[in-house]
């Protein structure tokens, strides 16, 4: 069996791996990063694109920011439509100045990527299946495979960034875990088209056929999104099925001069609300989605993820420079103070903008009426934008 050994080994190379990895090796801590596709795979996913102004600094300051800075949309509102109606939130006002940047979580992994192996970075590709041992000993490894062989890494932690579907999560037993969980009664059918988008900002739409969300990743590459059920049948949805849809939910003359075109991706995205605590299991670490999931409703996924691993990372530099283990001791409780509030706002943004089939004629008239306080109070227009733009991060 093949071994090697490192400081930090990360199970994982989407962003939250890949980011993991770049800040500390710019703290000169030595890492390795395991992932069961190929790269490929990886940069060929499509997720989030909506990046809190935390989310843009971090990547500046880790040294990924050069493309985000150059090709990402600075957006200071967002719009909310309702029954046809749109409302502008002007985010920037009611924060005083806070912004978030459309950019793909594409594009950052291709940076991430880039970055990484300009730098040399340990990455292995297809090492597959990843198991962990003697996590709760002060030298952990992991297992894989790999053209037919087995390989060792001997570590001193373990960040497990693979995901909901993950090992990481999967290898704490079921009695040091409290799950949490809400899963939601509609999937979102999501498509990407080469077409001029509805409008600069993202248009939140409610409406008697359901939620839509018009989005974008480029001024010449639309994101769109309609609320559908979860067992939805993709073959019953053609391009034009869905242009129809998306025109019909946003309302007549909002959609006016709406470009069309084919998709050049589909998708369902099922919904739910997740939380695994703690995120720590002896010397494993748990970061975004392999221990919080959010509905997308409220653009948190990737920007949580991000923060996890601003966290875990100014803790193992704190551990590696100074020997000190409280960031590492209070790693799950200072992450999880964010998830919740997050977790919430992306909770009431999905439940004050979609339909539920099971709500009550009464549920639905106090839904519209919260809407409409939303749209018509200054204080809860700046809630909505405090919560959409992000948090301060000590909170």
């Amino acid at each position: 069996m093949g071994a090697v050994r490192t400081q930090v080994g990360i199970v994982g190379a989407g962003p939250a791996g890949l980011l993991l990895s770049q800040l500390l090796h710019n703290a000169g801590i030595d890492s390795v990063v395991l992932e069961r596709h190929s790269r490929a795979y990886v940069e060929g996913r499509i997720r989030a694109g909506v990046l809190e102004q935390s989310t843009v600094d971090l990547l500046t300051d880790a040294g990924v920011g050069e493309r985000l800075h150059r090709e990402g949309l600075v957006h200071g509102g967002i719009e909310i439509a309702l029954d046809g109606r749109r409302h502008r939130i002007d985010m920037k006002a009611l924060t005083g100045g806070s912004c978030v940047t459309v950019y793909g979580q594409t594009q950052i992994q291709k940076d991430l990527f880039e970055r990484r192996l300009a730098d040399n970075a340990k990455i292995v590709f297809e090492a597959a299946p990843v198991s962990l041992h003697d996590v709760e000993s002060d030298r952990p490894s992991l297992r894989y495979l790999r053209d037919g062989a087995e390989h060792r890494v001997d570590c001193d932690f373990i960040a497990g960034c693979d995901g909901f579907h993950g090992i990481c999560r999967a290898s704490i037993p079921a009695d040091r875990l409290e799950l949490f969980e809400r899963v939601y009664p509609f999937a979102w059918l999501g498509i990407l088209a080469d077409t001029r988008p509805v409008s600069d900002e993202l248009i939140y739409t409610s409406s008697a056929r359901g939620f839509a969300l018009f989005s974008m990743r480029s001024t010449r590459v639309s994101r769109l999104y309609i609320q559908c059920t979860p067992d939805e049948d993709l073959n019953e949805w053609p391009d034009d099925r869905i242009w129809t849809e998306l025109q019909r939910r946003l309302g007549a003359e909002a959609s006016a001069g709406m470009e069309t075109g084919p998709s050049t991706d589909k998708s369902i995205t099922p919904m739910r609300s997740f939380v695994a605590e703690p995120m720590r299991w002896g010397n494993l670490f748990l970061a975004g989605d392999a221990a919080h999931i959010v509905p997308p409703t409220g653009a948190k996924g990737l920007n949580l993820a991000v923060a996890d691993v601003r966290v875990l990372a100014e803790a193992f530099d704190a551990f590696y420079r100074a020997g000190r283990r409280d960031g590492l001791d209070a790693y799950s409780a200072t992450c999880l103070n964010r998830v919740w509030k997050a977790q919430r706002f992306s909770w009431w943004m999905t439940s004050l903008l979609h339909r539920f089939p099971d709500r009550s004629a009464f549920d639905g008239r106090v839904q519209r009426a919260e809407l409409d306080y939303v749209l018509g109070s200054a204080a809860g227009q700046q809630a909505l934008a405090e919560n959409y733009t992000g948090l301060p991060f000590a909170g």
